[in-house]
């Protein structure tokens, strides 16, 4: 990864560990990342994107090992699909077994979703900040998502606390969402 990439993914691991809540690209589109398990600034996210925390936020990370304590109690065969290559981004719901997951992040769900990405920047985002981030679209709710830097700046102006600014992902779609025990396609 180019250094100046690096760096940023450092910075912004910092000021999520302080509570802050930041923008950056993602495989398709901009993306809103905080601490997931800082409820406060998972709060303050959602208020920033007018959503309610009943619909659940995804966590993304580029580090198998960061998945590996919620997966652990799933049978092989369900670990296995997780880290299946589906061709496209892929966001898993994953069944929270032993409620690791906040309710502030799963909403009114008993799964939680899941990426795992291979988004150099988003990959050096999780890596600085040691667990996965959350990820949800950088729009307010009902607008389209931003896929630039100023389209982010115009929807939130200075409300953020730090945007990273690099390419998004060539996947030019936002990921696929899959049940992971049933294998069904939810967004597609």
């Amino acid at each position: 990864m180019h250094s100046s990439f690096d760096w940023k993914a450092s910075f912004a691991a910092r000021v999520m560990t302080l509570g802050g809540v930041i923008a950056y690209p993602t495989e398709a589109v901009f993306g809103m990342g905080c601490d997931p398990f800082q409820r406060s600034a998972v709060e303050r996210l959602l208020d920033l994107k007018s959503r309610p925390m009943s619909k659940g936020l995804i966590l993304v990370s580029g580090q198998k090992e960061h998945f590996e304590p919620f997966l652990e109690p799933l049978s092989d065969a369900l670990r296995e699909r997780f880290f299946s290559d589906q061709g496209r981004p892929t966001t898993w719901l994953v069944p929270d077994h032993f409620r690791q997951i906040p309710y502030w992040i799963k909403g009114e769900h008993e799964s939680v979703a899941m990426r795992l990405t291979s988004h150099p920047l988003c990959c050096s985002l999780s890596r600085h900040f040691d667990r996965p981030v959350v990820s949800t679209s950088a729009n307010p709710a009902a607008r389209p998502s931003a896929i630039s830097l100023a389209e982010v700046k115009h929807y939130f102006h200075d409300e953020l606390d730090y945007c990273l600014q690099a390419p998004l992902g060539k996947s030019g779609t936002v990921s696929q969402i899959k049940d992971l025990v049933t294998d069904q396609v939810l967004r597609g």
